[in-house]
């Protein structure tokens, strides 16, 4: 739950980050098989079930932004559209510590059988880099959730913190993927 002084400080933070491009050149690339050279990957993969209800599901998992709210992840404004070009920033509060991360959506993926965004970060994240969260129906009506990242640390704080932070981050990846998985197959 974020509290009404941090609910502020994400508004404004969000309006300041609107305004500013994205901290990273390879715009695009967690759709490319060869994620670029010079930052940490991460690719995570799960089934999520079989057949329509599944993937009406995974699909409704990825647009009420169910990876985050299940991983203890905030997104502010918590009914950001899925669309190209968005801003949100995510945050997670720890006692009175805030973490903000500015974000905007790069790509959207929307066919029969793929849906999903990828979203890069803006500055005042503590990371630079993208993301992106898909789920697949396969042929054979199996849906499946992807959770692909490149990233490294944007500040001196995150380049400190070193293992701890990646330990961090790779707990919340695995985290949104458990919670795309978990809304599919489950409802909130």
């Amino acid at each position: 739950m974020v509290s009404k002084d941090h609910r502020a400080l994400l508004g404004h933070l969000r309006e300041a980050a609107a305004t500013q491009d994205i901290t990273y050149t390879e715009r695009g690339q967690t759709a490319s098989a060869h994620l670029p050279a010079g930052y940490r990957h991460d690719r995570l993969d799960a089934v999520i079930g079989q057949g329509a209800v599944a993937w009406s599901r995974a699909r409704d998992a990825i647009t009420g932004w169910f990876a985050h709210r299940r991983a203890g992840i905030n997104v502010t404004p918590g009914d950001a559209s899925i669309e190209t070009g968005n801003t949100v920033v995510v945050s997670r509060s720890f006692g009175p510590v805030l973490i903000a991360a500015p974000c905007r959506i790069v790509s959207t993926t929307a066919t029969p059988t793929r849906f999903g965004f990828a979203y890069g970060t803006l500055p005042g994240h503590p990371e630079t880099g993208e993301e992106a969260f898909h789920v697949d129906l396969d042929a054979d009506g199996a849906v499946h959730a992807h959770i692909v990242a490149f990233s490294r640390p944007a500040d001196l704080s995150t380049r400190l913190a070193g293992p701890l932070a990646r330990q961090i981050q790779r707990a919340a990846t695995r985290r949104y993927l458990a919670g795309i998985v978990a809304y599919a197959q489950n409802g909130e």
